[in-house]
């Protein structure tokens, strides 16, 4: 949340936040079996350039709490529904605010609405993700934005939707 407790984001278009989540689901789900597990977490992650900067009992608990966040079945994967329900996509079409959202406004240290360079170094640094600073201009540039403004929300879910994979 902002200081000042109003959201500093700019108004999106749902259609295209619906299609840029599926997108991200659809990187996400490696085995293309229409559920994210643990196994496709793995998957992606080892497929980021750096990887994760943890042993390997850090990242199966990150994989398994992100996993626990949106698993509202309790069957122990992801689905569409519950993904989307985390991002927030379908919390804002009913009016309130998704996960994303809460986690963008966190990362965007200063309340602007952009990520700035800064922004995004910090975050990756706190994460656990290795990102040099080629990585990190790469981002930005990926999400839309430049090096002296940032990128927005929508950017950052484009740099979430990019298929790392293949």
């Amino acid at each position: 949340m902002c200081p000042t407790g109003s959201s500093s984001l700019p108004p999106r278009d749902e259609e295209a936040a619906g299609a840029g989540f599926r997108q991200a689901f659809d990187v996400l789900d490696s085995d293309r079996d229409g559920k994210i597990s643990g196994d496709d977490l793995r998957a992606f992650y080892s497929g980021l350039s750096g990887g994760v900067v943890s042993d390997g009992r850090e990242r199966e608990e990150i994989i398994s709490s992100m996993i626990s966040v949106a698993d509202s079945n309790r069957d122990g994967f992801v689905e569409y529904d519950e993904f989307e329900r985390v991002l927030g996509y379908g919390k804002r079409r009913s009016g309130g605010g998704g996960v994303m959202e809460d986690v963008f406004r966190v990362m965007d240290t200063d309340g602007d609405g952009k990520l700035s360079y800064g922004d995004l170094k910090s975050y990756m640094r706190w994460a656990g993700f290795e990102a040099s600073d080629d990585d990190i201009k790469a981002m930005i540039k990926l999400g839309g934005g430049d090096e002296k403004e940032g990128v927005s929300f929508d950017g950052l879910l484009r740099i979430l939707a990019v298929d790392h994979v293949g």
